[in-house]
Formats: C-alpha cells, sequence, structure tokens
C-alpha cells in the first residue's frame, strides 16, 4: 500500500482533459458581458445543485465574497460580524471594501459562529454577517437569518468548503441573501481556482454578474463599480465535468468519513466531528481534537503523522484576529476560538483514499496516542 497519503486531492480525469481540449479548439477562451458557454452551462447546472435561482462563475472563492460586499454595499465606515476561525479570505475581503470586521466567538463542538456571540457584536454600524460552513458543516442559520432581518443586516454565507451540505432540509447557501463557493483545487470540486456566488435575490442577481465584469452591462460602458472576475471557459470546462462527478465525490467522503468515524469512535482523548440532527456533512475535511492537550503536544503528534505519510494538517494553526494585519481592528476576546486552534488537525477522506487507508491511518492514531 502507498502510504503517502495527502489532506486532499484534486480528482482529474480524461473527460476534464477532453472539455477543456473543446475549448482551445472553439478559440472562445472566455466571455466578457456575459459567460461564455461552458461557464454558463456551469452556472446553470451548480444552480440546480444547490437549488438557487441564479449562480454566477468568477475566478476565485475570495473574489465570490469581495462581490457579494460590494453587491451589498458594504464599506467605508461599516462592520461586519465574522468569525476568526476561517481562512483569511474571510476577513479579508471585509478589509479590502474599507470596513471593519467584527470578530466573534464560535460553538466548541461544531467550530461555526456561534449566533448569541453574533447578537451581542451588533451595532449601529453593523452592516453584514459572513457566517462560514467550516470544513464543510454548515453554520446553524436560523437563529443568524432571524438576526439579520431583526437587525436588517445582510447575510453573505462563506460556503467555500461546503459543496454538497445540507442544513434544516435545504442546501448549504439556502437561508442567505448571498452564498460564495470555492472551486480551488482541494475542494470537493474544482476548477483550479475558481468560485460562485448563488442568489434567491433579484437585486443581487441584477448586480452580480456585471460587477465580475467592470460593471459593464455593455461593452465600453461600466454602470457600476466592479472588477475583473470572470471564469474563464477552461476552468467553466473543468467545473462542468467535475460538477457531474460531485455526486460520487460526495458519496465517498461520507463513506470514507464514517469509517474512520467507526475505527476511532472509542479513542479516549480524541474529539470526532460532529454531525448534528438537521445537518449533513460534506465532509471537505475530517477535522478531530486532542482534548485537553496543549498546542505542542498537538504539533508533535501532526508531525509524527506526517513522517507515516498521513497528510494530516493543521486548519488554521493561528486565528484571524491574531495576525498582525488585523490586530489594528481591536482586542477581541475569543477564547473557544483559540482554544480549538491549539487542538484540532484534519486527517484524509477524499475520495482518492482507499479503506485500507483509512484502515492505516485510524491505526496509525490509535497508536500515537497510546
Amino acid at each position: 500500500m502507498d502510504k503517502r497519503i495527502p489532506v486532499n486531492l484534486p480528482l482529474i480525469g480524461n473527460e476534464e482533459i477532453e472539455a477543456v481540449a473543446k475549448v482551445l479548439k472553439s478559440g472562445i477562451l472566455t466571455g466578457r458581458v456575459q459567460s461564455g458557454p461552458f461557464v454558463k452551462k456551469l452556472e446553470n447546472g451548480f444552480a440546480e445543485f444547490v437549488k438557487a435561482r441564479h449562480a454566477f462563475a468568477v475566478n476565485s472563492g475570495t473574489a465570490a465574497l469581495h462581490l457579494a460586499l460590494l453587491a451589498a454595499d458594504v464599506g467605508v465606515g461599516d462592520e461586519v460580524v465574522v468569525p476568526s476561525f476561517s481562512f483569511i479570505a474571510t476577513a479579508e475581503v471585509v478589509a479590502l471594501v474599507g470596513a471593519k470586521p467584527v470578530f466573534v466567538d464560535i460553538e466548541p463542538l461544531t467550530y461555526n459562529i456561534d449566533p448569541e456571540k453574533i447578537e451581542k457584536a451588533i451595532t449601529k454600524k453593523t452592516k453584514a454577517i459572513i457566517p462560514v460552513d467550516l470544513y464543510g458543516l454548515p453554520a446553524d442559520m436560523k437563529p443568524i437569518r432571524e438576526i439579520a432581518d431583526k437587525h436588517g443586516l445582510v447575510i453573505v454565507e462563506d460556503a467555500a468548503q461546503a459543496h454538497g451540505a445540507v442544513y434544516s432540509g435545504k442546501p448549504a447557501g439556502s437561508f442567505a441573501d448571498i452564498s460564495c463557493w470555492s472551486f480551488y483545487a482541494s475542494k470537493n470540486m474544482t476548477t483550479g481556482e475558481g468560485g460562485m456566488m448563488t442568489t434567491n435575490r433579484e437585486e443581487y442577481a441584477d448586480r452580480l454578474p456585471f460587477m465580475r465584469a467592470h460593471g459593464e452591462k455593455e461593452e465600453y460602458f461600466s454602470s457600476m463599480i466592479g472588477h475583473n472576475y470572470r471564469m474563464p471557459e477552461v476552468m467553466g470546462a473543468i467545473g462542468y465535468v467535475q460538477l457531474q462527478k460531485l455526486p460520487k465525490f460526495l458519496q465517498a467522503r461520507r463513506k470514507n468519513a464514517a469509517r474512520l468515524t467507526e475505527k476511532l469512535g472509542k479513542v479516549e482523548g480524541l474529539l470526532l466531528p460532529s454531525e448534528p440532527k438537521g445537518y449533513r456533512h460534506s465532509w471537505y475535511l475530517y477535522t478531530v481534537r486532542l482534548k485537553d492537550a496543549s498546542e505542542s503536544v498537538r504539533d508533535k503528534m501532526v508531525e509524527k503523522l506526517r513522517k507515516k505519510g498521513i497528510g494530516a494538517t493543521v486548519y488554521y494553526r493561528t486565528p484571524i484576529h491574531l495576525m498582525p494585519y488585523y490586530r489594528r481592528f481591536g482586542e477581541f476576546r475569543l477564547p473557544e476560538t483559540e482554544k480549538a486552534a491549539k487542538q484540532v488537525f484534519s486527517l484524509p477522506v477524499h475520495p482518492a483514499v482507499t479503506a485500507e487507508q483509512i484502515d492505516y491511518i485510524a491505526e496509525t492514531v490509535v497508536n500515537l496516542l497510546r
């Protein structure tokens, strides 16, 4: 058995190669105001997959988040409530539009933003909330939706890791005003880079497709603020093929996660990922936690796993509010965030991981903890 098991792996086959070749032969490499034919097929297919009225492809998940805030008129003087336990893009886009990220703590079992903490963080300057579906488990969106409606706030859901996840019987993203997805190389489906914005709100659907193309509703006439965030046709071709494979990818991830949970279920001192009632995890990352362990103990565990060929990885080692640039926005007391960042690590469950490898991962973890 090959024991070199990366934490995630893009799965590209002949179908994607053939689709890319078709794009190159066609001579249509990108759209301008409108999407190219492959990108349009990806948009239509993804909208159907997540049961959204509208889907607009862009060239990264970060671009999706940035445009979502711009479309919601978030800017200088505004505040946006965000978790600190996330990839940097979640807060980065807030700073990019000139607003202030207000960091709140997470729920210790789901690692997602705590709705009760959101309510306490809202001020007269608050304009939006960005909940994150971390590791592929949706945030608790019903109370977040209630808070947003009560205070007149926009919800931009960072669903970058949640393709195929379900919350309260609906696909991830269903309770937000705009939801943002990533197709980065490691994600549940990929276009290499790439992202998508989905929405059921017509006022955003009227703006988002043009904002990704310099605000042009017609060529060389900009009617609103925008950026060059278009998705090229090569990426759209890869993504359209990947979307057809996504259900099988998700099924394999779920099967691997279930097997790993079964093997690790009785290990003392190890907290396994949760899937609360009414949720369906996408299993982008299978994240475990060394209970009551120090950061150095966790790091030694990760190092030992890597020496055994298992690509254990820490997501995310440094909470955003503790990063140098983001300290300017104030001091935030986030004990659950800081504790989780010192204790979690993720194990491979992607579709290319075999049952034999899952058993090897579990056996290695158990032996090292002993």
